[in-house]
């Protein structure tokens, strides 16, 4: 088993917390902007913080791999220069899309192709 990667211990900590017996943990990346606090990535899931409820209130979002439709690179540039010059990535579950945005294109590189992995 591979060590997961994680920004801040006290979210892996909250993934962790809540796993499913036999659950792993991949990742736990911490997320920029309004609305999403950290995207975590399992072995069967995707969870992802959001922050954007009234009244100071939050959600964990737990997102089954089967469930996901696509997830796509989110840039503001053209196409000219390279496919994760980002650190955005988009999820589409159904008819609902969710935006993270990450602190280096790294993460939002490794994130997608995990997704990916799991979807296809």
């Amino acid at each position: 088993m591979t060590t997961p990667t994680y920004d801040r211990k006290e979210q892996f900590q909250q993934i962790q917390s809540g796993l499913l017996a036999g659950e792993q943990i991949i990742a736990v990346y911490d997320a920029v902007g309004t609305g999403t606090g950290f995207i975590g990535l399992t072995d069967r899931r995707v969870i992802i913080q959001d922050r954007s409820f009234i009244g100071k209130r939050y959600a964990i979002t737990s997102i089954p791999y089967s469930k996901i439709t696509s997830v796509s690179v989110v840039s503001n540039k053209s196409w000219g220069g390279s496919f994760f010059s980002t650190g955005a990535i988009a999820i589409n579950v159904g008819s609902q899309t969710y935006e993270v945005e990450f602190r280096g294109s790294e993460k939002s590189h490794h994130v997608h192709n995990v997704i990916l992995h799991h979807i296809s």
